[in-house]
């Protein structure tokens, strides 16, 4: 085999390291869920105990990332990843309890308060969007400071650019990336242009179908039943 083919086989299949990515959008990302978070009903939140207790843990582990890494991310910060990862941990629970909450209302309330709920059901939709957007990010290849590295361990996600390399020379995926992938299996149910290739992967966008897939049926015929 020549060389160079060898080595278009090699960056189709693991992809290229990555160039130290910005923290700031997975941040800027995170403010927006506190936000979405913030604005819900009382009674989505009931289960998560004071309403500003959340926020507040949120804020202060975005105050920690910052202090330690404000700029880029570099594998010499690595060990920062347990922080990041207990950052999206807190959300995803947070945003799973205002799912079930949700639910519960939607389907056993009265009637004449089903519409603020199905408007509260659209932060806790977007909310879905960036916090698998974040697990995503943080897990593909061991993670953004991971995937600086020529070694970096197998991909978990398959992207268009690395099934043909010759479309984006020297590409490596970004956050937006991830968020895209998210937003697509959330409004898709299911992949897209993106696939998964390991079993988390996998099993992180099915549970990420599922909550998708769950809200908007739950929502839609509380809708369909309001209107009527």
């Amino acid at each position: 085999m020549d060389p160079s083919d060898a080595g278009l086989e090699r960056a189709a299949a693991w992809g290229t390291p990555s160039h130290g990515e910005a923290r700031w959008p997975a941040l800027a990302a995170v403010a927006v869920a506190i936000a979405l978070q913030v604005v819900l009903p009382d009674r989505l939140i009931q289960g998560l105990g004071y309403r500003a207790l959340l926020p507040a843990l949120e804020g202060g582990l975005i105050v920690v990332l910052l202090v330690t890494n404000p700029g880029r991310i570099s594998k010499e910060e690595s060990r920062l990843r347990g922080v990041g990862l207990a950052l999206i941990a807190v959300i995803s629970v947070a945003n799973g309890v205002s799912l079930v909450e949700l639910i519960h209302a939607l389907l056993y309330g009265a009637r004449t308060s089903g519409r603020p709920l199905i408007y509260a059901s659209v932060p806790i939709w977007l909310t879905n969007v960036i916090v698998f957007g974040l697990w995503y990010w943080e897990l593909d290849r061991g993670g953004p400071a991971n995937r600086e590295l020529p070694a970096h361990r197998r991909p978990d996600f398959l992207f268009p650019q690395m099934s043909a390399p010759g479309a984006g020379p020297g590409w490596a995926p970004g956050f937006f990336d991830y968020l895209y992938t998210s937003f697509t299996n959330a409004t898709a149910f299911s992949p897209t242009d993106t696939m998964p290739l390991t079993p988390w992967a996998k099993l992180l966008m099915m549970l990420q179908s599922l909550a998708s897939l769950v809200t908007v049926a739950v929502v839609v015929s509380r809708a369909v039943n309001i209107l009527s």
